[in-house]
Formats: structure tokens, sequence, C-alpha cells
């Protein structure tokens, strides 16, 4: 009987307590808890802006990872691309810029910068794109509730593209960006990949959480280390490694995400050399921006994409005894180039893109900007919560095809 009237009671007190209130104090719990575990070894970020970023992504995450978490598996092998020379496994992409010739409809495609193709064969990338998102959407919702759910659903799709034989993802890219007449693949292709950025971010956050067994890890870190070799030997690896633009740059984004997870070390240093011997040195003016992008027919969204990559690098290849956030390159006029420097100059048409001094980009101008992580990681390790506030006011998922392929990292808690 005594149980009886407790339920009763405790049913009367539900029905009557206003569903707001609870919904905002379980969440208010929810945050405070998520706060202590997800900060409790970081110092270079204030309270107040832990808190800010909290309010921001609890229930942009937890919505996303709801639709994600029972979503079914989609890798490379669930689209054929009819075109590709390679096999069911193997990844595939068309030149963004290249289209049939008006007066040769059936002869070699001609490049027409900057204007991207409609028809090209898309299914591949926006299958990793996909994967991207919803693997560090999960484990971001696993950073937030501890919860294992999250954890393991990840790891079925982790499986998928890596270790499961009949819908797994072979470790090279031998017919990316693909030219119709021209060639069955290139090494610009190697750009796809920056999707995968995330993905091994995430792998690495839920190992350093024991949310996944060594045994899985194990199988993983196989993939990694193959394609992280293939990077470094393949004639298309080399030369994307050493392209002197967003390209160069992107390449040692994911190599630095890939050498990580594998513990490759002298990946690692050849990249923190690179950026500071190269894409501060040479590539970054004076101003802070980057002359071949700002000469490219999209200068705006090129400028905020390679800025973004370069904080990605230093963020992945830093060390605690050489950080590439605070590394600045002196020239002999005494002027700088650092993160600082390509924050102080892109961070005026983030806020007012009217005040943009060059040519307007081709296709897509009023897409951008969006959330870059830039952006963050510049309010993380400069402590300026005026970056996160920026940050913050911009949209953090964006739909449209052309910014989400040149926007890899959107996830922000697994970069804490």
């Amino acid at each position: 009987m005594a149980k009886s009237v407790t339920l009763t009671i405790l049913s009367f007190a539900l029905i009557f307590t206003p569903l707001g209130a609870c919904s905002t104090k379980s969440e208010s719990v929810q945050k405070a808890a998520a706060q202590k575990h997800l900060f409790s070894h970081s110092s270079s970020m204030s309270a107040s802006m832990q808190t800010e970023l909290l309010d921001f992504e609890h229930k942009r995450i937890l919505t996303k990872a709801a639709n994600y978490i029972n979503a079914p598996v989609e890798t490379v092998t669930a689209n054929i691309a009819e075109r590709s020379q390679g096999s069911v496994h193997d990844f595939y992409s068309e030149g963004d810029y290249w289209w049939p010739d008006p007066e040769n409809p059936n002869g070699p495609y001609q490049v027409r910068d900057g204007e991207s193709n409609p028809n090209n064969f898309l299914a591949h990338r926006k299958s990793l794109m996909r994967f991207s998102d919803l693997t560090a959407t999960l484990t971001s919702a696993y950073l937030l509730t501890e919860d294992q759910k999250y954890a393991d659903a990840t790891l079925h799709h982790l499986l998928a593209w890596f270790v499961n034989s009949d819908t797994k993802m072979n470790p090279s890219l031998l017919y990316g960006q693909v030219i119709k007449g021209r060639h069955t693949g290139r090494s610009i292709g190697i750009i796809d990949t920056i999707h995968l950025v995330e993905v091994a971010k995430s792998i690495e956050v839920l190992v350093q959480k024991n949310a996944i067994s060594a045994q899985d890890f194990a199988l993983l870190k196989t993939w990694f280390s193959t394609y992280l070799s293939w990077l470094n030997t393949h004639e298309y690896g080399t030369t994307e490694k050493n392209h002197p633009n967003n390209h160069g740059i992107t390449w040692s984004m994911q190599a630095s995400a890939f050498a990580r997870l594998v513990g490759d070390t002298k990946t690692l240093s050849w990249v923190r050399k690179q950026f500071k011997q190269l894409y501060l040195k040479q590539m970054m003016n004076a101003q802070g921006g980057f002359d071949a992008e700002l000469a490219r027919t999209k200068p705006y969204g090129y400028s905020l994409f390679v800025l973004d990559a370069l904080a990605g690098v230093a963020e992945l290849a830093s060390t605690s005894d050489d950080n590439l956030w605070h590394y600045q390159y002196v020239d002999e006029n005494g002027d700088t180039r650092s993160m600082a420097k390509g924050l102080t100059f892109i961070v005026p048409y983030i806020k007012d893109k009217t005040a943009w001094p060059y040519k307007r980009d081709i296709q897509y101008w009023d897409k951008w900007p969006a959330r870059h992580i830039a952006l963050f990681l510049g309010a993380k390790h400069f402590n300026d919560n005026s970056y996160l506030r920026l940050y913050n006011s911009l949209n953090a998922d964006p739909s449209t095809y052309e910014v989400t392929r040149n926007l890899p990292i959107r996830h922000p808690l697994i970069w804490m």
C-alpha cells in the first residue's frame, strides 16, 4: 500500500511540475557535469568561455546525435561510381572546376576555375562528409553525457569504413579529382579526405576515454597507418605534400591527424618544420593573408578555408615544447607571420564581409562565412572571448554542399 501511495504522490508531483522547469533543471545539471569532466584538464579557456561554448553546443549536439544514433551505415561501397577505374572499395571523385568542351562535348574536359560542375559524381564525397559529421557528433555527445551508447554507435560506423571487408574503403586515393579525357586520378584529389580529420580526432578522443577497446583500436589504427604510409610514399601523396598552397596545408592537416593516431613522430616533426619554413615564411604575406588564395576566383572562401586548415595543423602538430600557435616568423623588415597575424587579417572580414577589399568570389559569395574553427581555436589559445562570440554567431551546420566540403572541422568539443 505504501508503495502505491508513493507512486501516486510521485505521479501527482510530476503532473504538476512545470515541464519547462524540469527540462531546464535537467539540462542545467547535464551542462554542469559536462563542464566538470570536459574542462577538468584544460586551463587555456576561462570559465565564462567554457559556459558560453556549452550553452551553444549542448542542445545542438544532442539533437544531432539523436538523429544519428541509429543511422544506417553508408560507406563508399553504397554508391557505385560507373566512371571509376577502381573497385567498389576505392574512393572516387571528379575535378570540381572541369566541364565538357562546348565545341567537343565528348572530348577532354576544359577548366573553368572556381565554377563547380553540378553534374560531377559527388556520392563518395557526400558519404565521407556525412561519416565525418556523424562520427564527431556522436563523439561530442559521448563527451557531454559519458553515455557509452554514443561511443558504440560511433564504433559501428568506424568498423564499417575501415575494417569490414564488405564495406571498407581502400586506404589510398588513386581515383580522386578525375578529369574526363585527361586523368584517371590526381594528386590534388587527396584534399577530398580532409573529412577524415575529425574522424581520426574522434577515435583519439574515444581511445583516451577508454570508450573503444584496445582490440578495435588496433584494427582502426592499421587502416590509418597504411593510408599515412601511402600519403608519404605514393607519387600523388608526395606531390600533394609539397604543393605550395592550400593543398599542401591540407595534406599536413590530414597527415598530422593520422600521425597522432598511429604514433608517427617523424611525420609530425616534418609538418612542424613545414609550418614554419613554408606556410608562414613563404606563403603568408605581411598582412596575414595568403597571396595564392587571394589570386583565385574565390579569394574570400579560399582565405577562410586556408586559415582553418592552418589552424588545424597548428592544433594537431604542436607539442608542449613547440607550440605552433605561439610561434612567429619575423622577416628582414621586422614584419611577423603567425597564427595571430592570420586571424588579425581575416576576422574583420568575417565580422563585415562588405569590407572585403579584394574581388568577390564568383560563386557562393553569399554563403560565407560559416562557423570557422580558426576562430574557436584562436579563442582557446589566445583566451580571446571575442573570437568565441564571433564563432558562436555563425552558422554551425550549413547545408550548402560547396560550404560543407570546405568546412572539415565543425565540432569544437572534441578539440578541447
